[in-house]
């Protein structure tokens, strides 16, 4: 059969997604563009806000028009979250965040004897980790592997706990022998991901940190490049700071959660920790790494943030100096504790978010410009507007005038940026 799938989210929907494709494809089926004719259509669905769940309703609604006659399945967290609601859509299969080995031996089944079916389980139930087929479909530069799934922080605006359960980790073992895969298949850079990699192995006997996993991880890859994905402040210690820079595989990017520079905002966002907890993380990083990119995410508007408490903020994300920023006005999530809070004005948090957003690019740019002069290594994934387009160990993008560089490490010194991009010139081809 000819399968679409349209994916929402995160990048541990991509990763499911990509781990369907390939189940897909070792069955015998045939992936085709979205956009065009297909036996079904999948919408791996997000819910992380109510604007995450209005998509995920229009792209299914949109299935139906491209092909009436096909089957529509929906999955993930919209699903788990508002199963009443999704079961309103007509859809023909319903799965939750979990069961993606099955979710597909279940299209198959929707498809051939067209019989509606939703597969739902109660999330907070979950105890075992389902390890999914890694790597991309699409060449060979850089591959995902899920190492965490679930969450327990509960953040009052945050509804993930109850889409995808508490903590469960890919044995250290299993993810040893992915990564040796994965550099055999000839990738070049690997991505740690999960819902909330920081509380990786507490549910593992011996219980593993994500410190044991990274160094097991980063010896089974080789050359290959290893890159963390959003790590809790917690995370960052003496020890896992000293551990970490032995490893020169190690991508020197770390994204913080921050949300917010305000103690009292992060207090009613449930956050489990101060600006000084989060701060000593972020000079923890510098003393031992070459001038590392930390990035973060920021809220603005949080409900009943005062005046104050946004200055606060702005003077908090200047301090830390991040290399870049997601910067996001508050989006009222239903079921989560925030939603009952005073809520601000559209206005208010839009023009806050404008604020934070120009701060953050005064950083970025500032960030570039210590760059100029140095010689990084880029690994190269395409070609843009003239440009091959890679990026360094740090995860900043760097341009260069266009050549036959594709999944190629090559050593480039940066020359400038202008607003846009950083540019540089490849020095050895």
């Amino acid at each position: 059969m000819k399968v679409a799938i349209y994916t929402l989210g995160c990048k541990v929907n991509q990763y499911e997604t990509q781990a369907m494709e390939r189940e897909l494809l070792r069955r015998g089926h045939e992936l085709v563009p979205f956009d065009s004719a297909a036996d079904a259509y999948v919408v791996n669905t997000c819910s992380v806000t109510a604007v995450s769940d209005k998509k995920s309703r229009q792209m299914l609604r949109r299935c139906r028009k491209l092909n009436p006659a096909a089957v529509v399945a929906a999955c993930g967290c919209y699903v788990q979250t508002h199963p009443k609601e999704a079961q309103t859509l007509g859809l023909d299969l319903l799965a939750g965040t979990g069961g993606r080995m099955a979710f597909v031996e279940q299209l198959e089944r929707t498809v051939r004897e067209r019989t509606p079916q939703t597969l739902l389980d109660d999330p907070l139930c979950r105890r075992a980790f389902e390890s999914l087929p890694a790597g991309g479909l699409a060449g060979r530069t850089r591959a995902m592997l899920k190492v965490e799934d679930g969450c327990t922080n509960f953040c009052a605006y945050c509804i993930i706990p109850f889409a995808r359960g508490p903590v469960r980790s890919l044995p250290v073992e299993e993810a040893e022998a992915e990564t040796r895969r994965l550099a055999a298949e000839g990738y070049r850079e690997l991505v740690l991901t999960g819902i909330e990699i920081s509380s990786y192995g507490r549910d593992l006997p011996d219980t593993p940190t994500l410190t044991d996993l990274v160094e097991r991880i980063c010896a089974a890859a080789g050359t290959m490049r290893v890159h963390l994905g959003s790590l809790e402040p917690r995370t960052v210690t003496e020890d896992f700071c000293r551990r970490m820079a032995k490893l020169p595989n190690l991508c020197p990017h770390f994204h913080l959660s921050l949300q917010s520079g305000c103690d009292a905002t992060l207090k009613r966002m449930n956050r489990k920790y101060d600006t000084e907890r989060f701060f000593q993380s972020v000079s923890l990083l510098r003393q031992v790494f070459d001038d590392p990119a930390v990035t973060t995410d920021l809220i603005t508007g949080f409900p009943d943030e005062t005046e104050e408490e946004f200055a606060a903020t702005l003077a908090f994300i200047r301090r830390c100096g991040f290399a870049d920023m997601h910067v996001f006005p508050y989006s009222v999530r239903p079921g989560t504790k925030a939603a009952a809070m005073p809520q601000l004005t559209s206005a208010v948090k839009e023009r806050r978010a404008q604020s934070a957003a120009a701060a953050a690019e005064e950083m970025r740019r500032a960030y570039w410009r210590r760059w100029k002069g140095r010689t990084v290594l880029v690994l190269f994934e395409q070609n843009r507007q003239g440009y091959s387009v890679g990026h360094a160990m740090n995860y900043m993008e760097v341009s260069v005038p266009e050549g036959d560089y594709h999944n190629r490490v090559l050593p480039v010194r940066i020359t400038g940026e202008d607003g846009e991009r950083v540019i540089g010139e490849v020095l050895d081809r």
